[in-house]
């Protein structure tokens, strides 16, 4: 009841004012004259005390129990004194007024005709001195002014929820323009990185390898004088590519989640407050956009689903993990419910290793946490690694950059499959760094040997492109992980570490790639399946797995895509098929017969 009253707004006050005032003078008057009074003047005292605090009660519920009480205990002590003062039915004034104000949907029929007809029927029925036609007008006039009011109300609290919901729209459309910034961004530095980027690295390698073999100064002065060219040139690369990053990355943690709290309580108009626990560390790029997704979601739901006020958001840095609170004062629920936006945020976190837990209790409000490892250098035990690739100065240039962290030991190197086969065998690698393309034996095949043989041996892939196809092959042989060889070499150490924990690390744009083809040749031409609905195979199969119950996380696993794809195909056959979720599409699909 007390949180009802903390969302109250001035309406409601001023019918509560008015309610007391009316009551307290029906009060004073029957006190002044008890003498005329049939019963007791404390039953009618009692009367009145129940008629103004029951009804009003029972409205924090229900306006139907509100209307039925109002008119069976503020009406029969009006009806009863108008039997006794024929200038008492004045009284149901207020009543009138306050059940038509609080009247909803089709309600007004019945509790029209039962205030403004049948209220005045019985008192001239029951009291000659009344004139019938002098009433009907007065209370059906105070019925309309509480109609009126009503409607007022109404369109204030439409008013309201369009204003809010512009709010939060805004702020949707400022972090869409920021995500569509950030990929468009990723993008264009990617495709840098992987070409230009690349080749760089691969020549400066290269020539460095070549300066033991070129004795003489002449062959020195040049060599030197192409590693200049070449450090020269990759720096302009990385100048052009910090010119056009995002600030959102260039920032500390704290700071990016500190402007993203200061910016939703500007356009969501509630109190946001932040606060840092702990000395703030380097995190990696997944986990800084995994808590900022998470505080993004958390402050979204406060304001759309529990309507709160104040949010409070603290950032613990603690030695093992880095944790992310938030805590909204808003209504919460008794059974909480997973929606999409909670999901995925579970998803990203799983994929770090790290968990997301959300505690609610009706009135109590809602509180968020997002826990990700730290992953730091293991202080008791070293990463031994074997990296296989055809190209001596790939092999040599990770070499140095692994070798150069305290728990990363590279105790192999292999040209082909073949010798990453009996690398295994002979020294028992706790991670393979496996290319695709190599002779002899290639990385799909030596994936799939080692892991029926090895199960325990983590292979994670460094490819130089975005093959997709070869990339849905390396995934189905059991690989734990498929990446670029742009990744920087900080990012890389950390994804080994997260991989050899038991983590899971897939290119998600390589992902979104593999599959979007291959529903454009699926679209094209008629289907033997869902062509009334223009349904494509990969939807019905996601449609499929979704009427046996799986979640989204398992659909991925089961086809090899990433959750976002799940997600986008999921909203699409919605869409195709007309309808709002997971349970009206399987039962529109089982009429249409579409499952298998």
């Amino acid at each position: 009841m007390f949180t009802t009253w903390k969302q109250w707004l001035w309406y409601d006050w001023l019918l509560l004012c008015i309610r007391f005032v009316i009551w307290f003078s029906l009060m004073i008057t029957t006190i002044q004259h008890q003498d005329h009074l049939t019963v007791p003047l404390w039953i009618i005292i009692l009367w009145e005390i129940a008629a103004f605090s029951i009804p009003w009660i029972c409205l924090m519920f229900s306006y139907r129990y509100y209307l039925l009480t109002e008119m069976v205990l503020f009406g029969g002590v009006c009806f009863y004194l108008t039997l006794l003062f024929p200038a008492a039915y004045l009284a149901f004034l207020m009543p009138t007024f306050m059940i038509a104000a609080n009247s909803a949907h089709k309600s007004f029929r019945w509790s029209g005709s039962i205030t403004v007809v049948l209220f005045p029927l019985l008192v001239a029925i029951f009291s000659p001195g009344t004139d019938l036609w002098a009433i009907i007008p007065q209370i059906g006039l105070a019925f309309a002014i509480g109609f009126s009011f009503h409607l007022l109300v109404s369109n204030y609290r439409q008013n309201e929820i369009i204003r809010n919901q512009k709010l939060v729209l805004e702020q949707y459309l400022s972090q869409i323009e920021q995500i569509t910034l950030l990929e468009e961004r990723d993008r264009l530095s990617k495709d840098l990185h992987d070409t230009m980027g690349h080749s760089y690295t691969s020549i400066i390698m290269g020539l460095e390898i070549l300066r033991t073999e070129l004795a003489t100064k002449d062959g020195e002065q040049k060599i030197d004088s192409l590693l200049q060219l070449a450090r020269n040139s990759m720096e302009e690369v990385r100048a052009y590519l910090h010119q056009i990053d995002s600030p959102q990355e260039s920032l500390p943690l704290t700071v990016t989640l500190q402007q993203l709290a200061e910016e939703f309580q500007k356009h969501a108009k509630v109190n946001v407050r932040t606060r840092v626990i702990g000395e703030e560390y380097i995190v990696s790029k997944q986990a800084k956009m995994t808590l900022y997704r998470c505080l993004q979601e958390s402050l979204t739901n406060a304001v759309r689903h529990g309507q709160s006020t104040e949010i409070i958001v603290s950032l613990h840095f603690e030695p093992q993990q880095t944790r992310l609170d938030v805590q909204d004062n808003g209504r919460g629920v008794d059974e909480w419910k997973d929606g999409f936006g909670l999901t995925a945020m579970k998803e990203r976190a799983t994929q770090l290793q790290g968990r997301v837990t959300v505690y609610s209790e009706k009135g109590e409000g809602t509180f968020i946490s997002c826990v990700l490892p730290r992953l730091v250098q293991l202080s008791d035990e070293r990463i031994r690694l074997c990296i296989v690739d055809d190209h001596s100065f790939i092999r040599d240039s990770l070499h140095t950059i692994l070798d150069g962290q305290e728990d990363l030991q590279v105790v192999g190197v292999a040209e082909d499959g073949e010798q990453a086969v009996e690398l295994c065998r002979s020294l028992n690698p706790d991670l393979i760094l496996m290319d695709l393309e190599m002779p002899n034996q290639d990385g799909i095949r030596a994936t799939q040997i080692i892991k029926e043989t090895w199960p325990d041996i983590r292979v994670l892939i460094l490819s130089t492109f975005q093959d997709t196809e070869r990339a849905k092959e390396i995934m189905r042989s059991g690989a734990d992980g498929y990446l670029l060889k742009s990744i920087e070499s900080r990012e890389l150490a950390e994804t080994i570490r997260l991989v050899y924990r038991g983590g899971t690390v897939i290119n998600q744009d390589l992902f979104h790639k593999m599959w979007d083809g291959n529903d454009e040749e699926e679209s094209v031409g008629p289907r033997s399946d869902g062509e009334e609905y223009g349904l494509t195979k990969r939807e019905l199969e996601v449609l499929n797995l979704l009427s046996q119950g799986n979640r989204y996380k398992t659909i991925s696993e089961k086809l090899y895509l990433s959750n976002g794809t799940v997600r986008n195909y999921a909203s699409t056959l919605y869409d195709k098929l007309g309808v709002n979720n997971r349970e009206e599409a399987v039962q529109k699909a089982r009429d249409a017969g579409l499952l298998l």
